[in-house]
């Protein structure tokens, strides 16, 4: 191997290294953060056993990995002429990864609460109109306020995911800032 060849793949490890890192913020474990990084500097797709190798990781990890990943659109499977195994590619650009991952957030988020709220609504309202301690009614009444308070963060958040999904965001914040001389 020569020099150069090692320096390329020292810079490729670096990089994969903090792809690794950076995902940790947004609650992705580094060994899905590696699986992204070696996807990203392929320069072909890779199956399961070419990626296995290259982050050393178990087979099942790495499908579990690659799992989350396709859920999030981060990677996608690829057919390849030829060849029965699964291959796959990474999502290149990191805007539409960052968009598609919080969108997906955003919308769990929401389900989430929206279920919750579903559930305790009714028992809160009939807590409200019919508990003989005055206390009680006021503490259904107060948390029954929360809740219906917390619909205008979601429905704010939703209209985010929307614009962000249609790309209308880039209407009010462009992908790249228009430098003035």
């Amino acid at each position: 191997m020569t020099d150069e060849h090692e320096a390329i793949e020292q810079s490729r490890d670096m990089m994969i290294s903090a792809i690794a890192q950076t995902m940790v913020i947004y609650g992705v474990t580094p060994s899905v953060g590696r699986i992204y990084g070696v996807l990203y500097f392929a320069s072909e797709p890779l199956n399961l056993d070419d990626i296995k190798t290259q982050v050393a990781m178990s087979k099942a990890s790495v499908s579990n990995g690659l799992r989350e990943l396709l859920e999030t659109e981060m990677v996608i499977k690829v057919w390849k002429k030829g060849e029965r195994k699964d291959h796959y590619v990474a999502e290149k650009d990191f805007l539409k990864n960052f968009m598609s991952f919080f969108i997906k957030k955003m919308r769990q988020e929401r389900n989430l609460i929206l279920k919750a709220a579903e559930q305790v609504e009714p028992k809160l309202k009939e807590i409200e109109a019919n508990a003989e301690d005055p206390a009680l009614q006021d503490i259904a009444h107060k948390d029954l306020r929360l809740i219906q308070d917390s619909y205008d963060y979601f429905d704010w958040t939703m209209r985010l995911a929307n614009v962000m999904e249609s790309g209308e965001i880039f209407d009010f914040l462009p992908k790249k800032e228009d430098k003035k001389e």
